[in-house]
């Protein structure tokens, strides 16, 4: 397994079993300038997956991390880009749909990918370059590279079928556009299936075969996104920008993403 893909998934894996201390007990939340929740364990997360991941001397993009401007990181070739708390919505409503996502991208393009869903301790991770992406689902939140590679699982996308499409909807941000993509379908298809999920899982599930396509018609930012990219493309699966017509790329100038979809 490449290194780097090795300490992503430690990162990922410890962050999520410090979020879980917190899960379990009483904790408050504060909220950011743009309204979106902010607890404790985004921060601890955070903390922890730092500390792993500046060991390998590539700069951090994180949601929690100060955002450096553009003008200091317009020339960095390779980055890491994290959530340490994809869906910190869902963890407030303790349904379990949150995550840790750590990417690798070089020169705007996912290189590898770590997506860990600490209440179920499922793990997925890839690496584009090999083709690539395993799924594991870990007894306790501790990781042993020896025995890993033998519990995982390869995972793809399902075979499309004539008449039946699944499509995955936002768990807290099905809108109006996603609701008319949606109608759409059903010129194409007999029966037009809605998945709700909340975070990355909702890559998870159309990279694993569980829907077919990821409309994704509101704001999301490249921490959001780059793991979750990185574990579809690795299955031949694109995450196509609605401006552009061409996958996501990563360390813009804004780190918002535009729409897209996946698919």
């Amino acid at each position: 397994m490449n290194p780097n893909l090795k300490i992503a998934i430690q990162a990922a894996v410890d962050g999520g079993a410090e979020i879980m201390k917190i899960y379990q007990n009483d904790f408050d939340v504060e909220y950011k300038d743009d309204n979106s929740p902010l607890t404790i364990a985004d921060k601890k997360c955070n903390d922890i997956i730092n500390n792993y991941l500046i060991k390998t001397e590539f700069p951090i993009i994180s949601e929690e991390n100060k955002q450096l401007d553009y003008s200091e990181r317009k020339d960095w070739d390779i980055c890491w880009i994290v959530d340490p708390l994809d869906g910190t919505k869902e963890f407030v409503k303790r349904n379990g749909e949150f995550t840790v996502n750590i990417a690798l991208v070089k020169n705007g393009k996912p290189l590898m990918g770590v997506i860990y869903v600490p209440v179920t301790k499922e793990l997925f991770y890839a690496d584009v370059t090999k083709n690539i992406a395993l799924k594991a689902t870990l007894k306790e939140h501790i990781i042993d590279f020896d025995t890993l590679d033998f519990k995982a699982s390869a995972i793809k996308p399902k075979a499309k079928q004539k008449n039946k499409i699944s499509v995955v909807g936002s768990r807290s941000h099905m809108n109006d556009a996603t609701k008319e993509f949606v109608d759409s379908l059903k010129n194409d298809f007999d029966k037009v299936e809605i998945v709700s999920k909340g975070s990355s899982l909702k890559f998870c599930l159309v990279a694993e075969g569980k829907a077919d396509i990821y409309p994704r018609f509101a704001p999301t930012m490249e921490w959001d996104t780059a793991a979750g990219q990185a574990i579809c493309e690795a299955v031949g699966l694109q995450v196509i920008s609605k401006e552009t017509d061409r996958p996501l790329l990563y360390n813009k100038e804004n780190l918002l993403n535009p729409w897209f979809k996946v698919g």
